[in-house]
């Protein structure tokens, strides 16, 4: 079996990241041969064709061919699985109604794209900002395609939070679980640590123990630590994260595929959960379970919690009004 993934903006840094790891099989295993199209803008195109020829050069056995084009109904042609990596950034003066217009002009004609040539089961993930409403705007514009299809990246936020925690902790990563990010990707997201454990022991208890004052390292340290994580990468790196961005993408879309073993993080559609309005793309806890996310109901949500949540889901909401009287939705 081959599965064709399409990704956009593929000679940028988080393309060109992704594109050799999905080839050497740490997407989707050692056994499952891809296909690549890689989706450009006209200016891109010189880039995505030196990264083909580069993806030709590692002798990958797992991938059977690379397509470049800057063609929406040829990159999408037949994709299984899509990742909408290139978007518009936020430019000097450029006001958020104006970075929401120029998105627009990207992901829903992408969308439209999708419904046409796409196959019956695509699934996408948009990495690019405003990921959550991009999601939204995209799906919008795939008639006939469910809007479960389409998923925000916010993979990347829970990652930063449990390696917080572990650096915290004195502790191995992969030993922090639970640890699920709310609301929109962006400074108002919510990493919550209220269900989060350590060894498969509650973590606020060994928080306790090192920190001291609990709720006061959450609202002064921990939540703005994730929250501004990617300014501080430009701070010191001299540019945004990439690698970190491809591998939460990795993470994201394999457990979509291959199923997850405990909660996770993914922008997906309300479907009223949490008092969260139903259409939104907002982040929950999830589960994914037969190629399907879900959301992971019935966890207690304090008011001190309730309140995060609500503050970055007004975001949302707020973006959605604005995309929709532009004439996007």
């Amino acid at each position: 079996m081959t599965t064709t993934i399409t990704i956009t903006g593929a000679s940028g840094q988080i393309g060109y990241a992704l594109l050799f790891r999905i080839a050497a099989g740490d997407l989707l295993g050692p056994d499952e041969k891809v296909r690549l199209r890689l989706l450009e803008i006209p200016q891109g195109l010189g880039a995505a064709e030196g990264a083909a020829l580069e993806l030709q050069d590692g002798a990958f056995g797992l991938l059977e061919h690379v397509e470049v084009t800057d063609d929406v109904a040829v990159g999408f042609d037949g994709c299984d699985l899509a990742l909408l990596v290139g978007a518009r950034p936020r430019g000097p003066g450029m006001e958020r109604g104006d970075l929401l217009a120029a998105n627009g002009g990207i992901f829903g004609p992408q969308g439209s794209a999708i419904a046409a040539n796409a196959a019956s089961g695509v699934r996408v993930t948009v990495v690019g900002n405003p990921a959550n409403t991009n999601a939204l705007i995209a799906s919008a514009s795939a008639d006939g395609v469910p809007a479960d299809r389409f998923t925000a990246l916010t993979r990347l936020d829970e990652n930063r939070a449990r390696a917080q925690l572990a650096l915290t902790l004195g502790t191995p990563v992969h030993t922090v679980r639970r640890v699920p990010i709310w609301g929109n990707h962006s400074a108002t997201q919510f990493p919550d640590v209220s269900h989060a454990t350590v060894g498969g022991k509650p973590a606020r208890e060994a928080l306790e123990q090192i920190v001291g004052d609990v709720p006061a390292w959450l609202e002064q340290t921990f939540i703005p630590r994730v929250a501004k994580r990617g300014a501080e990468i430009i701070d010191v790196r001299g540019s945004s994260s990439v690698a970190s961005a491809a591998s939460a993408t990795i993470d994201h879309v394999r457990d979509w595929v291959r199923g997850t073993e405990d909660w996770t993080s993914a922008g997906v559609v309300s479907r009223g959960e949490y008092g969260v309005p139903e259409g939104l793309v907002c982040s929950f806890p999830v589960e994914a379970v037969d190629g399907q996310w879900r959301v992971v109901e019935g966890l207690d949500v304090d008011d001190w919690a309730r309140a995060r949540i609500d503050a970055s889901v007004a975001e949302l909401v707020e973006e959605r009004e604005a995309v929709r009287s532009l004439g996007l939705l």
